[in-house]
């Protein structure tokens, strides 16, 4: 069973949301995940929230990200060390 961490498409026609999941790679793009580690709203300022620690540990066993949720890990990553930080 090959693990893939990727997008799942949700929202109305036009208004996209996604949804960052854990899948098997031969379930549909919308179909059944093992696990739901995030969402991403392009739409929204701020719309990108991961949960770094299970996608770490996904990756720890196995799961292969996609192009695009691998872009949207490093933001998050990026994004979480800066407000970690404090402001001098």
């Amino acid at each position: 069973m090959a693990v893939h961490i990727r997008l799942a498409r949700h929202g109305s026609k036009k208004r996209p949301f996604y949804r960052v999941v854990v899948t098997d790679q031969r379930n549909p793009r919308d179909g059944r995940f093992i696990e739901k580690v995030g969402t991403f709203d392009p739409n929204a300022e701020k719309g990108l929230e991961l949960n770094l620690a299970r996608v770490a540990y996904w990756k720890s066993v196995g799961a292969q990200t996609s192009a695009t949720v691998e872009k949207l890990v490093k933001t998050a990553a990026k994004s979480e060390s800066a407000s970690a930080e404090p402001a001098s």
